[in-house]
């Protein structure tokens, strides 16, 4: 790894001290963008992706307080620093209260300005040594703003501890992201262990987590240290922890309050050093209120929240995705494939992808698979689309249709009665009540005449 070179957008009206203080900065070692004025700093900040944005106050047009404010709702996480040749103590007062990070005053003194730019690039997050290329985010293939904004979002809280929690549709690359923060962690050379709690049984995950003793129970042949033991000194994600049934939440959450796991048949605890990074496509807050789901579990985990953009949000990045995808894929099926016809690259930037990066990836594979011309064609690419899936769902979203799919039928086979439709599930009523509230179904809708459904009131 190499030092790289830091960025500094600086913005001032004054075309000979824009040159001047640009001049300085380049041979202090930054790598330094002009803009003019406020809205052309707008402009290349998405382009350019300044560490630092240094400005002059006092601007036609756009000040450097309005472009501050702009870049603040923007960019929350990037540092402004302003510069003003009007300076006053109330000015200072007043900027650093709206967040401005430093405010110098002219005639600028260059040792001063560079102290600023680099202790606000290093309270940002940015290390001083970042991998070539940035290496940590190298999976993670996008020139959308609004990725990058999340990219930094990420920088920045890699660099502690703290919980982070990843919000976004299916397929958006949440466990990419959720890899790419522990990469750029100090625990970057420790485990990073990735578990789907959706895909574990409910009376198995306490001992894949929290692991189990020889004899614990039937099956338990020798000692299983569990994966919050295996993420011991890394990183532990735990993707759709929406779908974590209640029982479990309470000794999820005490295991993060203490840093301690019990082995299922052990009579003591043990200590765990993890970073935890959660994921789910589930509206926690709507669980929460409809009670399923922690309120005190959910602050534990939501420490920091990263929402990934579904990709119908970032389509500048379709065709850098759909190049990265063919690359890696040629060598499977054979490298004959070259690229997209721009009709088919059309094609693809106009589609909705329901499944966001994830259905892209399948649309291509299937592409590549089949397309016997150097340049894939649109009528290729119509065919891929019309026969994906509109979104290949997930394994909870699966289970979800056919809960939906066997209460219809228990529903439609005992005409609405409840007791005789809980007995055939072999529930109890007020729990398949609940099961009835969580799908918005009502009994009275398969009331087949006379009193079969009588019953079909849920229990006070």
């Amino acid at each position: 790894m190499s030092e790289a070179r830091k960025r500094v957008l600086l913005v001032d009206d004054d075309p000979d001290l824009l040159r001047l203080i640009g001049l300085r900065l380049t041979a202090a070692g930054f790598d330094v963008a002009k803009a003019a004025n406020g809205q052309s700093a707008l402009s290349q900040v998405v382009v350019f992706r300044p560490h630092v944005v240094v400005t002059d106050l006092r601007m036609d047009g756009m000040d450097g307080m309005a472009l501050f404010d702009a870049l603040n709702e923007r960019h929350p996480t990037l540092p402004v620093i302003i510069m003003t040749a009007h300076g006053t103590i109330n000015d200072a007062v007043a900027a650093t209260r709206r967040g401005v990070f430093g405010f110098v005053t002219k005639p600028v003194d260059k040792n001063e300005l560079i102290e600023h730019i680099s202790e606000a690039i290093r309270i940002n997050g940015n290390t001083t040594v970042i991998p070539d290329k940035e290496e940590w985010r190298a999976r993670i293939v996008t020139q959308s703003p609004l990725m990058e904004e999340v990219l930094g979002q990420a920088q920045r809280v890699a660099q502690n501890r703290a919980s982070v929690f990843i919000g976004g549709e299916s397929g958006t690359g949440k466990e990419l992201l959720a890899r790419a923060i522990h990469d750029l962690s100090p625990r970057a050379k420790g485990p990073f262990v990735a578990v789907n709690c959706s895909a574990i049984p409910e009376n198995l995950l306490e001992s894949e987590l929290f692991g189990y003793r020889k004899g614990a129970f039937t099956g338990a042949t020798r000692d299983h240290q569990g994966l919050f033991k295996a993420a011991d000194g890394g990183t532990l994600f735990l993707d759709e922890v929406g779908d974590m049934p209640r029982s479990f939440q309470v000794k999820l959450l005490r295991a993060l309050q203490e840093m301690k796991v019990r082995p299922v048949g052990a009579t003591h605890d043990e200590p765990v050093d993890v970073r935890v990074i959660s994921a789910t496509h589930v509206d926690l807050e709507q669980a929460m209120a409809e009670g399923n789901f922690r309120e005190d579990l959910y602050y534990r985990l939501n420490v920091v929240t990263l929402l990934l953009p579904p990709l119908v949000k970032r389509p500048e990045d379709i065709p850098l995705l759909a190049m990265h995808f063919l690359r890696e894929l040629v060598s499977s099926y054979g490298d004959q494939v070259k690229g997209f016809s721009p009709e088919a690259m059309e094609a693809l930037v106009n589609f909705q992808w329901p499944g966001n990066v994830r259905q892209l990836r399948n649309v291509v594979e299937q592409c590549v698979a089949l397309s016997t011309t150097p340049l894939i064609p649109v009528t290729l690419v119509q065919r891929a689309l019309r026969e994906a899936p509109s979104s290949f769902p997930s394994l909870q979203e699966a289970r979800d249709q056919f809960e939906l799919n066997y209460l219809i039928r228990l529903l439609q086979m005992t005409r609405g009665n409840v007791t005789q439709a809980a007995r055939l599930a072999k529930r109890n009523r007020t729990e398949f009540y609940r099961l009835l509230s969580r799908h918005g179904m009502n009994p009275a809708m398969f009331k087949g005449g006379g009193d079969a459904a009588g019953d079909a009131q849920p229990p006070s």
